[in-house]
């Protein structure tokens, strides 16, 4: 005759269950208390005393240099109400969309498509030409653009020769010339991200494709592109965020200027905080930096994990 358990040993059992399952847990997680405590130290640490200091009213100099005080959200709200702001916030959508969602996205995958099915004297020549643009010191690269679009640069020496009139082109189109700078230096790590997924992209099924009568621009969007999808929104976040905090390529072109038409937030955190000498009111638009940041990577994060889960 079968024995059998009572309610009070079935708990006990599984209550032992759920015990070991969660020492092995967190056995599984020491290893990753280290990597947990540098991420605390050096990313929440400054995170947090940046936020500390936006609500502070502390200065390069001054008696609040030394011993500043608590002020609550004033910098915020004298920030919303400076006219210089909304126009650096557009001014930082514009230049960030432009040549980072669409121009380095767009640009990259071109050359990489380009690169993979183009003959090798073409392709090592562009991408040579592509990745020294990137491998350049970001100083160097912005002095280089300075040099190109400056109204004595090489740009109007180009067009002098066609006989067309010299354009002040830093001055006319400030946020277009570094939006051209910008993709010219970053589409180098888009095209080698893409050159890495495309070659993982099964030849057989482009191959089906082809044999079913699908053009070129037909297999591109409706067989690669799908398959390529993931990269494409991990590659979008990363030179997002990337662009977000371009700060030496403005300002070595154009400073911010004409005027506050090419001030974007990085440039106006300097000139607040370091120029002015207004750290708690500068750091206050590094945070809101932080927070568009914030909003950018939750939507791509939301839509890979949709693309993963489907």
């Amino acid at each position: 005759m079968t024995a059998l358990a009572s309610p009070g040993a079935t708990g006990t059992g599984r209550g032992s269950r759920v015990k070991t399952r969660g020492l092995r847990s967190s056995a599984r997680a020491l290893p990753l208390l280290p990597a947990a405590l540098l991420l605390a130290v050096f990313l929440l640490g400054p995170i947090l005393v940046s936020l500390w200091g936006s609500l502070t009213n502390a200065t390069l100099s001054g008696s609040t240099a030394v011993a500043s005080d608590f002020v609550g959200f004033d910098n915020y709200i004298q920030l919303f109400k400076a006219p210089d702001f909304p126009v650096a916030v557009v001014n930082t959508i514009v230049f960030v969309f432009f040549s980072a969602v669409i121009g380095q996205n767009v640009l990259g995958l071109a050359l990489a498509l380009m690169m993979r099915s183009g003959n090798r004297v073409v392709t090592a020549v562009v991408g040579t030409i592509v990745v020294t643009a990137w491998v350049l010191p970001e100083i160097v690269a912005a002095f280089a653009a300075y040099a190109f679009f400056r109204d004595n640069g090489t740009l109007n020496a180009v067009l002098a020769v066609f006989g067309v009139e010299p354009v002040s082109w830093l001055f006319t189109l400030p946020v277009l010339m570094v939006i051209f700078a910008n993709i010219w230096r970053g589409t180098a790590f888009s095209m080698m991200v893409y050159s890495a997924a495309l070659s993982d992209v099964p030849p057989e099924i482009t191959e089906a494709a082809e044999v079913d009568g699908a053009s070129g621009f037909k297999r591109l969007i409706h067989v690669t592109i799908p398959m390529i999808r993931s990269t494409i929104g991990t590659n979008s976040m990363i030179v997002t965020l990337q662009t977000l905090s371009v700060f030496t390529l403005i300002f070595v072109m154009t400073g911010g200027g004409p005027g506050t038409k090419s001030t974007t937030l990085p440039i106006l955190a300097y000139q607040q905080g370091l120029k002015f000498g207004e750290l708690g009111y500068g750091t206050a638009i590094a945070t809101i930096m932080l927070v568009i940041g914030a909003v950018f990577s939750f939507f791509y994060v939301r839509a890979l994990r949709e693309e993963v889960s489907s």
